[in-house]
């Protein structure tokens, strides 16, 4: 007999643990993707521009660092509004990550346009969905980076070195 079947016994098990865990990964991302997509729908749909009442803040910023205008900081805070859509939809969708920009410019398309025909007070615009479609990207991009890191580095169970030994 030889020693595979033993090789098998001891890595399933490994196997089926890794298996639930990106299982409950994979539902904790679905479940903080429901929590974000109804903070997004309150951010894009709510009647008012969300930045109303802080003009002299952001005055006051450009004031001090002059390249930093409400075009910058307005584009840079729709880029940082959908990397949390990116990551979480990519670990939402392990095995589809193909459909986290399609989804992003999905959903961007979908704020702009219910922004333009319902929210009089709100300005929809296509650099708001190239920004926030560029957010998703970062957020996915975040996630292969980590997951690519973790699959990459020494396994932290290696055995230890023989007592004595000053390798």
């Amino acid at each position: 007999m030889t020693g595979t079947p033993a090789v098998a016994h001891v890595t399933a098990p490994t196997a089926v643990v890794a298996t639930v865990a990106r299982r409950r990964d994979q539902r904790s991302a679905i479940g903080l993707l429901a929590v974000y997509g109804l903070i997004l729908a309150l951010i894009a749909f709510w009647p008012m521009p969300v930045d109303r009442g802080a003009s002299g803040l952001l005055r006051a910023i450009s004031q001090v660092v002059p390249w930093l205008t409400y075009d910058v900081i307005e584009t840079t805070a729709n880029v940082a509004l959908f990397v949390p859509f990116g990551v979480l939809l990519a670990l939402a969708l392990p095995l589809d990550r193909g459909l986290v920009v399609p989804l992003a410019l999905l959903t961007t398309l979908t704020i702009e346009s219910g922004q333009a025909l319902f929210l009089a007070e709100r300005t929809p615009s296509l650099r708001d969905v190239v920004a926030n479609v560029a957010g998703a990207r970062i957020g996915l991009a975040i996630v292969r980076v980590v997951e690519r890191r973790a699959h990459l580095s020494p396994s932290r169970e290696r055995p230890s070195a023989p007592r004595g030994s000053h390798g």
